[in-house]
């Protein structure tokens, strides 16, 4: 490989994706919701607070550089020529965009759930754990989009966070705190945690519960808002800040059940996780018996129709 300067190096690991995008790619920049954008070519791959993940592939940074990498498949003496070479014609405008912190602001509600249920259902939700959502206000309708909307509070009950889904939407409110991920505590105090990717899943496997007559209730069931991404340098990786906050909140939590996808990415966090995790907690992999996810298992149990489930889990 050619000798770059390390100097070099460090200027181009600097300019994050969107501030590369926004200043020499912008017909490539597509804003999708809030603080969030995507690209034209990959309208999966998110930008947003000074990240990127590309989730459809499961990967994901920080840099133009990354990017450049990743999915332009580009070796990395070309891609820090691509960057130095541009940002020396044209130096870039910093934006504040990619890391100004914005005010959380909660979706408007709608009068009448009724979209929102059916969707829900559609799914094999079961509607005692909707209702009981909705009666604890972790669960509502959005207006005028009708998008089920995903609550995450703090210790006050202040809300913090919001994931928003839908038949072909999948998003979260602006300002939202990861921290603050959609959870339903146990009933009764409990030492066990069930981790999910997302709250379809931490409510699809409510509703499996139910129908195995357990009562759903009787563990910690958190969602983390998304796919855990671990960082390339296993020491940069940190604990999911979810997770993070729920177990420093709850000392008395022994044994934290994953419950992740069925794949490569699913595995990978798993992996993860018991790596930055401390030994004192028992660490157990429980992906769904069969199907991508526990909504794919959801709607197997219940043999709804699996083309629709597909498209569904698609949307996710």
């Amino acid at each position: 490989m050619p000798f770059i300067d390390p100097e070099v190096i460090a200027k181009a690991k600097k300019i994050d994706l969107f501030t590369y995008l926004e200043n020499y790619e912008p017909q490539e920049l597509v804003h999708f919701s809030g603080n969030v954008y995507c690209t034209k070519t990959h309208d999966s791959l998110k930008i947003s607070n000074g990240k990127w993940c590309w989730h459809s592939r499961g990967i994901g940074g920080r840099s133009a550089l990354d990017y450049l990498i990743k999915v332009r498949d580009m070796n990395f003496t070309e891609a820090v020529e691509q960057i130095t070479g541009r940002t020396a014609a044209t130096p870039p405008v910093f934006s504040t965009h990619a890391t100004q912190k914005k005010e959380f602001v909660l979706p408007i509600a709608s009068f009448e759930p009724n979209k929102m249920i059916d969707y829900l259902a559609r799914r094999g939700i079961g509607y005692e754990i909707i209702r009981f959502c909705m009666d604890t206000g972790r669960l509502y309708e959005s207006y005028p989009y009708r998008n089920a909307v995903f609550v995450g509070r703090d210790e006050n009950g202040t809300a913090r966070y919001a994931a928003m889904r839908g038949a072909k939407f999948m998003g979260e409110a602006t300002g939202s705190d990861k921290r603050y991920a959609f959870n339903i505590p146990s009933e009764q105090p409990s030492d066990t945690l069930h981790l999910f990717e997302s709250p379809i899943d931490l409510l699809s496997y409510a509703t499996l519960m139910n129908l195995s007559k357990q009562y759903w209730r009787q563990d910690n069931l958190l969602s983390l808002s998304g796919v855990y991404q671990p960082k390339e340098n296993a020491k940069e990786t940190t604990t999911p800040a979810a997770l993070e906050r729920f177990l420093q909140n709850n000392s008395n939590i022994r044994k934290i059940v994953l419950r992740f996808d069925n794949d490569e990415t699913g595995r990978l966090a798993e992996q993860t996780i018991k790596a930055v995790l401390p030994d004192s907690y028992e660490i157990i992999s429980k992906s769904p018996p069969s199907g991508k996810d526990y909504n794919d298992y959801l709607c197997e149990r219940l043999k709804l129709h699996r083309t629709q489930s597909k498209k569904r889990n698609n949307a996710r």
